[in-house]
């Protein structure tokens, strides 16, 4: 009997081990810059009564501004949904090492199960966060996903963003923002919305409503 490893295995294998290294540097250089951060929640109470309350909520960001949002709601029980393809298993590490809870699945693979996942957790009585726009854009695209699932567990939706005074951007299709070290970042909250509609497929018409609010915290945060 042969004591080979298969090739693809050998593979997976090595990307695993390379993914745990990558996030524990990543965990580390962000709880370094993070220190670092001068950092303003604005509009921050009204989720904060509801999650005092036990009321979970389902956080929507853009996918570029992960890194710094995973920070701001680390060690805080919010579950985030990370994507099952390879590129998103280092996030995925990181956001754990960060005291993330985690949801695997996406919009393009793994839908379904993401879906559920998200339910579960808000039923469960953690808040989630999402982005709309992952795991591969279009960049600010919005996939409907995270609204089905807060109608179906009557959770209320806060959409939120970040504008950091100075950061480096990846020329990536999210433009994925790293803050620079003692950058001032301003946090917008959204005012937590119920999903309106009687169904799921009422739920994902709102989208037009949440991608406005999404601009227009954004807007705030910039200004």
């Amino acid at each position: 009997m042969s004591d080979e490893v298969p090739a693809g295995d050998a593979r997976s294998a090595r990307g695993a081990r390379r993914a745990r290294w990558l996030s524990l540097v990543g965990a580390w250089i962000i709880r370094m810059l993070g220190v670092t951060w001068r950092i303003r929640l604005i509009d921050v109470r009204a989720v904060d009564a509801l999650r005092h309350e036990g009321q979970p909520v389902a956080l929507l960001l853009w996918h570029g501004q992960l890194l710094p949002l995973l920070y701001v709601v680390r060690f805080q029980s919010v579950a985030a949904l990370v994507s099952t393809h390879k590129d998103g298993e280092l996030i995925a590490q990181t956001a754990r090492r960060l005291g993330c809870k985690l949801i695997r699945g996406s919009s393009s693979r793994g839908a379904d199960r993401a879906l559920m996942g998200l339910v579960r957790t808000l039923r469960d009585g953690f808040s989630v966060a999402v982005t709309p726009d992952g795991p591969r854009g279009p960049n600010r695209s919005f996939a409907p996903g995270a609204l089905v699932a807060a109608h179906r567990a009557g959770a209320p939706v806060v959409a939120f963003c970040v504008h950091a005074s100075r950061a480096w951007y990846l020329r990536s299709w999210d433009h994925f923002m790293i803050p620079k070290p003692f950058a001032r970042l301003t946090v917008v909250f959204d005012t937590p919305r119920m999903v309106p509609g009687e169904s799921g497929r009422d739920a994902a018409e709102a989208v037009p409503l949440f991608l406005e609010r999404m601009a227009l915290v954004e807007a705030r945060a910039a200004g």
